[in-house]
């Protein structure tokens, strides 16, 4: 199995508390994900912060608008600052995803970091080669612009509000 990663990172200017209020809330990766992904969270959350062992499902259309289940389990929550989630059931035959989050000046340096298999042996090989690895960027895209808006909005709307 060919391990793949994907290293993302980003500056947020918002407090490490806005950015873990936020992240540590899975509701939230509706907003974040590209609406053709038709990505809904299935499970009750109740507004409640993420915890090691909390698992969730998700409905997703990751390729073709195949609707296909993903269930993934948190875990290595150091609040603040990080957690990661691992993938009990879905598209790969691996995926652990480690969002951190490190004070900067005027806010906060958001990594990503990915590591990731795709099943099928060398069909999967080529699927990531073809589709795969550029559909993960397209959604890392999306997420960076869609952040950089969101928190840019809530910015001018704090300082037009106060």
């Amino acid at each position: 199995m060919k391990k793949n990663t994907l290293h993302r990172e980003q500056f947020i200017p918002i407090s490490i508390k806005e950015a873990w209020d936020f992240f540590s809330q899975a509701k939230n990766l509706e907003k974040i994900t590209p609406k053709d992904m038709a990505f809904v969270v299935l499970t009750e959350l109740d507004d409640k912060p993420i915890y090691d062992g909390m698992k969730i499902e998700y409905k997703v259309r990751p390729l073709l608008g195949i609707p296909m289940r993903w269930t993934t389990e948190i875990t290595g929550v150091a609040a603040p600052y990080r957690f990661t989630d691992k993938q009990l059931k879905g598209p790969y035959a691996l995926w652990e995803h480690t969002h951190t989050f490190q004070e900067a000046p005027g806010g906060i340096n958001m990594t990503d970091h990915v590591v990731y298999s795709l099943p099928l042996g060398w069909i999967g090989t080529l699927a990531h080669k073809l589709i795969v690895k550029k559909k993960l960027e397209d959604i890392f895209n999306f997420r960076e612009e869609t952040l950089n808006n969101y928190f840019r909005i809530l910015k001018t709307r704090a300082h037009v509000a106060g």
